[in-house]
């Protein structure tokens, strides 16, 4: 068990759809609960002095393998798992099934799986049965510590994240299906379609590609017509919908 020392946090980027992380000037009530499995020593390290130095998490253990976190889950009761997608002893997808067995015995345990590799297949495997409370990430976003505790703080609250690249990725295979809806998109639906899965408000979509708040509205709602997706504020649940959408259509 390892018990984080406080310091003061940094000043991370917010992820729209996600909670922002603190900069420290508003501190967390109670610390959100973490535990880490990763067969890399070098990552381990790297996430245990990430987590160790913020004050909106609670390191409270670290093992080399899935087997040893979930044994051990009961006396550590995490709120929030981070765990590697490949780990010993094949080295697939153990992270994945981790994630899966964890739900299953705790619902309301935050998963945040991380990966080398933008692979979709992982990503629709881990969301297949509902995204509450996962995060798919890749570890090359590890070093911008203000996207961990977002993630951290995501699934912790019950909501997802998936990593901007995996959908990219999702959505280029998805596109090359001729019988695709997606392939029914604009260029201009496909970049707007790209900000949703981010997470980006229709004021930050709108920021970022200079249109008006009017014509983005207008061209989410004919991406969710398109897509036969419904309409609402909840981001996370707009992302996940099209994943779910993307990953039922032959490839």
């Amino acid at each position: 068990m390892m018990p984080a020392p406080r310091s003061p946090g940094g000043a991370p980027v917010a992820v729209r759809g996600l909670p922002a992380p603190h900069d420290g000037s508003e501190l967390a009530t109670a610390p959100i609960r973490v535990a880490l499995a990763d067969d890399s020593f070098l990552v381990r390290q790297a996430l245990v002095s990430i987590l160790t130095r913020s004050e909106e998490v609670e390191l409270v253990a670290s093992y080399s393998d899935a087997v040893s976190l979930l044994t051990a889950f009961e006396r550590d009761r995490p709120d929030v798992v981070i765990t590697d997608i490949r780990m010993p002893p094949t080295g697939d997808d153990e992270g994945i099934r981790l994630a899966i067995e964890l739900r299953a015995v705790s619902p309301k345990t935050g998963v945040v799986v991380l990966s080398q590799y933008a692979e979709p297949r992982y990503a629709l495997k881990l969301l297949e049965n509902g995204s509450d409370g996962l995060a798919y990430m890749l570890k090359e976003r590890v070093a911008d510590r203000g996207q961990l505790l977002s993630a951290i703080s995501a699934v912790a609250g019950g909501s997802s994240y998936v990593d901007p690249k995996v959908v990219e990725a999702l959505i280029e295979v998805r596109t090359r299906a001729t019988d695709s809806h997606i392939a029914e998109l604009t260029p201009r639906e496909l970049e707007v379609l790209a900000l949703i899965a981010q997470g980006l408000s229709n004021a930050a979509i709108g920021a970022q590609l200079f249109l008006t708040k009017r014509a983005v509205e207008k061209h989410v709602g004919a991406i969710l017509g398109k897509l036969c997706l419904p309409d609402g504020e909840d981001v996370s649940r707009r992302v996940m919908a099209t994943l779910l959408y993307l990953a039922d259509r032959p490839g």
